[in-house]
């Protein structure tokens, strides 16, 4: 008996047609200069030094998400957050990820070393705060927590494919920005620890759900397209036991509701990565990657800068 006869054939999943909205990036640096203003009024220079740290940092991502074919790849800014860029790919690889994540932060750390090298040497002023600011925005990315790209490169280098590992990642991480947003006093920093704590529940169930489809043979690690006829109808059975909304789909059957139900399953799906990183390509990575850390704090210890501050 086939395995048509046995499960119907899955539906197709409706991929959104979208291309990169540049109208909808340029409205959204201007609310981010617009919401940062009003809370840095005389201090104009750092939110426009600010804004341009971020482009940089952004079109990094952006520039080898588009080198390697990734889909609907859009750059958003987040008033009093950040920016971000994304986009989808069916089929990723370790060396494409890591160029991706590191585009961003190891670009704006040489930048920013390079201007305080220049800025020291020829005393300029203005200078000064935007290499702190390329060396400060882009050193914190590199730190190992998650969602940073620091955080991006330890899972593609270590525990991409593994849940519990990502899961205990993103608690600690969670748990780090909430203690470092009470250190500093910063609210926004302690809302986003927990904004991320929403997140590890939701890792959570993933990870309940995986451990239940690994009982019962069916493959997950495959795309959409990829993914049989059986796989698809014991994912979506699974996620009916698990998942409140996948159950109120299924009892209003809707056109609608079946595509809502098919995007659940493609969400639990996780997509082939591609491992084509060796041992010694891993060890340049994570030179790389500690140099952009240490870097600007060999920098800020090691450079003159008494006449800047005696300036202020």
């Amino acid at each position: 008996m086939s395995e048509f006869q046995l499960y119907p054939e899955k539906p197709a999943l409706v991929k959104p047609a979208e291309k990169s909205n540049w109208a909808l990036t340029v409205f959204t640096i201007v609310l981010f200069i617009a919401v940062f203003l009003s809370f840095y009024r005389e201090r104009a220079d750092f939110v426009f030094s600010l804004v341009l740290v971020l482009l940089v940092h952004e079109f990094g991502h952006y520039f080898f998400m588009k080198r390697f074919q990734y889909e609907n790849v859009k750059m958003l800014f987040i008033p009093m957050m950040g920016a971000f860029v994304q986009g989808s790919k069916d089929v990723f690889s370790q060396r494409e990820s890591i160029l991706v994540a590191l585009s961003g932060p190891i670009p704006g750390v040489f930048l920013g070393a390079i201007g305080l090298i220049l800025s020291v040497y020829f005393h300029w002023n203005w200078l000064v705060l935007l290499s702190f600011i390329f060396l400060f925005v882009n050193a914190v990315n590199l730190l190992p927590l998650d969602p940073l790209d620091g955080g991006q490169v330890l899972k593609v280098l270590l525990i991409k494919q593994q849940d519990w590992y990502g899961l205990i990642f993103s608690l600690f991480s969670s748990l780090v920005l909430i203690a470092i947003g009470f250190v500093l006093n910063d609210w926004l920093v302690i809302a986003f620890g927990f904004l991320m704590g929403f997140r590890v529940r939701a890792m959570q169930v993933h990870y309940k759900i995986r451990q239940s489809l690994e009982e019962l043979d069916v493959n997950y690690h495959v795309t959409y397209d990829q993914l049989s006829n059986r796989d698809y109808h014991v994912i979506k059975e699974t996620l009916i036991e698990f998942r409140p909304a996948a159950a109120q789909y299924a009892q209003h059957l809707t056109e609608e509701n079946e595509q809502l139900m098919v995007r659940l399953v493609d969400e639990l799906l996780i997509p082939p990565m591609k491992r084509d990183l060796g041992i010694w390509a891993k060890a340049l990575v994570i030179i790389v990657w500690i140099s952009g850390i240490v870097l600007p704090l060999y920098l800020l210890f090691t450079m003159d800068l008494n006449w800047y501050f005696a300036a202020l």
